[in-house]
């Protein structure tokens, strides 16, 4: 009996790696959508790309990495825009309104921003770039810039998990008679909300307030730049 002849080894290089950054972030980014960020495990991104868990930790060391390339993927759908064009505080609205809606819809994210550093994503920095470029042509001192960001992301991510909060969450319940005052104020609110819903009306209370503070430091900023002695740091 003859042995069987070995087929032939394909010339050329060997194929390119099957794994990217790309190709990874993509298939968390359809394991999310169909399975929801619970689903997102080390082992279920493996399974979607047909590839070994050790393979796929050679290129990502964990899934909090991979949930920072998620991040990343995820700004580039907040809007910018207005700064481009717009008065900074106008601008500031239609970004956060943008911000929100896109965490509203990705709010597990929230946490893993709150404490990722920005270094290796361009997406994030871009965002941020093009943020802190309108504020400081409205005249914003370069110092007051981020804090400015930060107070303003702050309270966007806030909201962004109030948008997935139980519409009962200040229910009072039985013990509504030994709180009056807040039990009333619960009701009126979604009353007065309408169709707008308590988690918008909120929003919009909010971000009117942080922008007319803003507007306020920003006054000031500019009267103290033009007096004697004056810091345009405030």
């Amino acid at each position: 009996m003859t042995a069987a002849t070995p087929a032939p080894r394909r010339a050329g290089r060997p194929p390119r790696s099957l794994l990217s950054k790309e190709r990874i972030t993509t298939a968390a980014l359809d394991l999310i959508a169909a399975e929801g960020y619970e689903g997102l495990t080390m082992s279920a991104v493996a399974r979607r790309l047909r590839v070994a868990p050790s393979a796929l930790y050679n290129h990502a060391g964990s899934k909090r990495e991979v949930l920072g390339w998620v991040q990343d993927h995820v700004m580039t759908m907040v809007d910018v825009g207005a700064f481009a064009d717009e008065p900074w505080d106008e601008a500031v609205r239609q970004w956060a309104w943008s911000y929100r809606g896109i965490f509203a819809r990705h709010a597990p994210l929230v946490p893993v921003i709150a404490v990722l550093p920005v270094t290796d994503a361009p997406a994030t920095l871009r965002m941020y770039e093009e943020v802190a470029r309108g504020f400081l042509g409205a005249g914003w001192p370069e110092d007051r810039i981020v804090p400015a960001i930060v107070a303003l992301e702050s309270f966007i991510y806030g909201s962004a998990l109030d948008v997935t909060a139980p519409g009962d969450i200040f229910d009072s319940g039985a013990l509504a008679d030994r709180f009056p005052v807040f039990t009333a104020a619960v009701r009126r609110a979604a009353e007065t909300s309408g169709a707008e819903g308590a988690a918008d009306a909120a929003f919009r209370t909010g971000l009117d307030g942080m922008i007319a503070g803003l507007r306020q430091q920003l006054a000031a900023c500019s009267r103290a730049g033009t007096e004697p002695g004056g810091s345009p740091s405030c």
